[in-house]
């Protein structure tokens, strides 16, 4: 290298150098600016693109790792490049099993004899002691002897969903099972479902009562039977179960109230003759009464561990009483001058010296030496409830007196099975399978009937809730599904699955189990998928006959309806998915698709919707969900019959059906619905009820074809044709097709496709084709749909809508203020009376439930929180004004009059249902018969 041609700062400094190419000029540079130092490596000169100041990734990590680049700028700093998993949780469970005071092998053992199991239900009022003060929690502190340590507030521990506790009101049914021993130590597996009390989760109740053979009411003593207690009653009675009342809350008539003791056996003995009056109204046995002096009547207080009847309490060690003569004190004998009920003498006396313990410091000890209970200085250290309750706890020991009343008037699974069985089951209880289930048969064919779905933790998959009527399931094994439209000559709604794993639930743990024998509950992993609602379990094959169990009939109606959609269109799988889901987990839940395309969910009510959505919401489809104001259904009558016969032809010309509709009898539909009167029965059966109780002809009695829009449904079809006048024959080889467009019409009313409710349809004529060929379904179905919809709309039409009942409990100062609140929303109070032994006033009324929405929020703030209401579904009532009136003009964002109402209801719901805005008679009227109106002058309001 010539050093010549360089300064001595490297530069170049010779004559120009000359190039043809760029490349080669680079190239050269580069040879010339790099200057290499084989004795010094490190010192090269370089490039600034050629610098590295990081390592690559795969020098850092290893050519095997793949790594991903992730460009700047494209996800939000609060967002996470890589997001962690996340976990699902939306109840709370125990991570292990926790300490019992027996062994779980005993637990076992005793699921194998059926004589020693009790299936109860407890069921109440809301805020009657069941939940909130934990009946059950004191019978899981008894069982669970270090359950209390790790819970310092209330334990509630049926409450086992976050909502529950957030809440504070139970929205699930949680089943308990635990070994439970009566007054002389023997122990009975116990199944107890815990309900919701609150009216609007009544179908979770319906769940829990199919499956137990008795019904444990919770009755409070303060301040009175109520609203849902009523109705619980009602529909233990109509499922043929064992009732026992457990009056709850005992000591609010002495810490509360402050009642003398002769003023509080007046109230408790006004609670038991309440309830017997309800029993004796909707039971038809004379003999089911419940008396304190029978022992199917329990007292209690939860928030103070107090449980006692009549024997446990003349058994007890402190009580020294020689004859149970002592214990007339609810005879209706009334005591001489001198001498006191002995009901108030030997068991309120006793309870108010414990409870009105005075000063704690000077009196308490004295007391306690009298009942021989000791108690360490720390424990007489504690607030002055918890030291009660430990006192209460000592003296009066565990809940014997409630499992006495439990074993002695609740039948064992194998002695209530037959009537269960006959109840519930729809084939046969004389064959080998319906014996097998009578008997309670462990070795019998495998039959299980589900209720419930729980989700699991996560509100991934479910679990299948039901118990098993006879055989033994096992885990692992291969069974057949049926499901509620399961027939024998339509299989399509079956399924073979395998089972999972078999648990023993106890509300916040599971206890795994291998096999369950008949007469016991059982939660089934993996066959949830082919359920919807309850099912049949069964074995694959060899039990051809098997038959379902009946579906659940609930004691109240979903008539509250809201459409969702969601936020992001293209989430729509997710949200159907989600309600799927959501319509598995609530029994009553109806989900549907309208004409217009929205999703619509039905519900009891608005905390029921509330919890429906947000399950839907945050559990089974996590994504954003947009909701329409709620609104309720409705349905369509008649008022008048039909003022022409009305015919439809058929497409073809060779059919006519003559039809005139007419109002039902007052009171007929509600039979057809609650099942007084079924279309199973034979024709003389039929004939006989329509003719005594509804003073029809024999004639026409006999000659009902169906009631639709189902078999329950509120309406009737009436072959109405004389022999002379019309081929029988002919008529009957259609039947089954006229019988089908009845039950399409009735489905979906002319008005705004509604249910038909309250008609009785007539057929006056028939002309049928000769050819079979001529007359098949296809003809005659669409024809008598369009004559079932000509005929009710001569008849006069209207519209009807829900109305809930309403029971408002306030301070008499308030009263006037809830007469304002329900007279501004169209309700109507129909009793106003004081409550016996209370300062409360109770309110029964009955509202729209379309003006309904926000009634609870609007009476607190009327009565500055004073006031507590709830409301069911009780009746169907004609909505004023003639819906058809075109004369009547719907401004918007205007309250409409009273007439107006049934015209704005009417078009406002053909609106969101896409429908065209007025009925069209072109669609129900065929051009001979538009001929036939023209002909009698008969004047239509409604557009052609």
């Amino acid at each position: 290298m010539d050093t010549d041609l360089y300064d001595e700062f490297g530069n170049y400094i010779g004559p120009e150098l000359d190039s043809d190419d760029d490349d080669d000029e680079l190239d050269l540079r580069k040879k010339i600016l790099i200057y290499h130092d084989e004795d010094h490596p490190g010192m090269e000169v370089v490039l600034h693109e050629d610098k590295k100041y990081y390592p690559t990734a795969e020098e850092v990590y290893g050519p095997e790792v793949e790594t991903i680049v992730q460009e700047e700028d494209t996800q939000p700093l609060t967002e996470p490049i890589i997001k962690p998993v996340k976990t699902k949780k939306f109840s709370l469970m125990e991570q292990t099993l926790p300490v019992t005071v027996y062994e779980m092998d005993f637990l076992a053992d005793l699921m194998d004899n059926s004589e020693l199991i009790r299936n109860v239900t407890l069921c109440g009022h809301l805020h009657h002691g069941k939940v909130q003060t934990c009946f059950v929690d004191c019978l899981i502190e008894q069982t669970h002897p270090e359950i209390r340590k790790r819970y310092d507030q209330d334990l509630c521990y049926t409450d086992i969903l976050f909502t529950e506790q957030e809440r504070g009101v139970g929205i699930k049914s949680t089943p308990v099972t635990v070994v439970l021993p009566d007054t002389k130590g023997k122990s009975f597996l116990f199944n107890i479902m815990d309900t919701p009390g609150h009216v609007n989760f009544s179908d979770e109740v319906t769940a829990g009562l199919r499956i137990r053979t008795d019904s444990s009411g919770n009755a409070p003593c303060f301040p009175q039977v109520m609203l849902n207690t009523e109705r619980l009653i009602k529909h233990a009675v109509q499922e043929r179960l064992a009732v026992t009342v457990c009056i709850n809350k005992i000591d609010r008539l002495i810490l509360e109230l402050k009642l003398p003791p002769t003023d509080a056996y007046y109230k408790l003995r006004h609670i038991v003759d309440e309830v017997n009056g309800l029993i004796s109204m909707y039971s038809t046995d004379e003999n089911l009464i419940l008396s304190p002096l029978l022992g199917n009547v329990c007292f209690s207080s939860s928030q103070y561990s107090i449980c006692f009847t009549l024997d446990s309490a003349k058994n007890h060690e402190q009580i020294n009483i020689s004859s149970p003569i002592h214990f007339c004190g609810f005879t209706k004998k009334a005591p001489t001058s001198s001498s006191q009920r002995s009901f108030v003498e030997f068991v309120l006396e006793p309870l108010y010296k414990i409870l009105v313990v005075g000063d704690v410091d000077t009196t308490l000890p004295h007391t306690l030496d009298e009942l021989g209970i000791h108690l360490t200085k720390e424990e007489l250290k504690l607030n002055i409830r918890p030291l009660l309750r430990l006192v209460c706890k000592k003296f009066f020991g565990e809940f014997t007196g409630f499992v006495d009343m439990c074993v002695q008037h609740i039948p064992s699974p194998k002695v209530g099975a037959k009537t269960k069985i006959e109840h519930t089951y729809t084939g046969g209880v004389d064959s080998d399978l319906g014996e097998a289930m009578s008997e309670c048969d462990p070795d019998g064919p495998l039959m299980c009937h589900t209720t419930k779905m729980y989700s699991t933790d996560d509100g991934v998959q479910f679990h299948a809730f039901g118990r098993v009527l006879s055989g033994t399931i096992h885990a692992g094994q291969p069974v057949k599904v049926l499901g509620e439209n399961y027939t024998l000559e339509d299989e399509e709604d079956s399924q073979i699955c395998t089972v999972g794993r078999l648990w023993i639930s106890v509300a916040r743990y599971h206890i795994e189990v291998n096999r369950v024998p008949a007469g016991n509950w059982i939660l089934i992993e993996g066959v949830d998928q082919p359920i919807v609602k309850t099912a049949t379990i069964t074995e694959p094959r060899g039990n051809e006959e098997a038959q379902i169990f009946r579906p659940l009939k609930f004691n109240t109606t979903s008539v509250i309806k809201i459409a969702v959609e969601p936020v992001n269109p293209s989430e729509l799988p997710k949200m159907l998915d989600g309600l799927r889901k959501v319509n598995k987990s609530y029994p009553s839940l109806t989900t549907k698709v309208e004409e217009s395309g929205e999703h619509v969910i039905l519900g009891t009510g608005e905390l029921y919707l509330d919890c429906v959505m947000h399950d839907l919401r945050k559990m089974y489809s996590e994504i954003d969900i947009k909701v329409a104001d709620p609104v309720v259904t409705f349905c369509e009558t008649v008022v008048e019959t039909s003022s022409l016969k009305c015919f439809a032809e058929t497409p073809n010309k060779k059919n006519k059906i003559t039809m005139i509709a007419e109002p039902l009898e007052k009171g007929l539909a509600e039979d057809i619905e609650n099942e007084v009167v079924q279309i199973t029965w034979n024709r003389k059966k039929l004939g006989e009820f329509f003719q005594t109780k509804y003073d029809w002809d024999l004639l026409a009695a006999r000659s009902i074809w169906a009631f639709g829009p189902d078999a329950t449904g509120p309406n009737i079809l009436v072959d109405d044709t004389l022999p002379s006048e019309v081929d029988k024959a002919l008529l009957g080889s259609v039947k089954d097709s006229i019988v089908q467009g009845f039950q399409w019409g009735t489905r979906e009313g002319p008005l705004c496709d509604e249910l038909i409710r309250n008609v009785k349809f007539k057929i006056l004529d028939a002309v049928i084709a000769q050819e079979p060929l001529h007359r098949g379904g296809g003809q005659i179905i669409p024809t008598a749909r369009r004559v079932v919809y000509s005929a009710f709309l001569m008849a006069t039409p209207r519209l009807m809508e829900p109305y809930y009942f309403v029971e408002v409990q306030a301070p008499a100062d308030c009263v006037s203020a809830v007469y304002t609140v329900l007279a501004r929303r169209r309700g109507h109070v129909t009793q106003d009376a004081p409550i016996p032994g209370s300062p409360l006033y109770t309110i029964k009324a009955f509202i729209p439930a379309i003006d309904s929405f926000g009634f609870e929020t609007d009476l607190r703030t009327h009565t500055q929180g004073q006031a507590f209401s709830l409301s069911v579904f009780h009746h169907w009532q004609i909505v004023p004004g003639d819906p058809l009136d075109k004369s009547i003009v719907i401004r918007p964002l205007e309250p409409q009059p009273a007439p107006h109402l049934a015209r704005e209801f009417m078009i406002k719901t053909r609106r969101r249902k896409g429908l065209s805005e007025d009925v069209s008679i072109s669609k129900f009227f065929d051009d001979p018969m538009l001929l036939e109106l023209a002909k009698q002058d008969v004047v239509l309001n409604y557009p052609m």
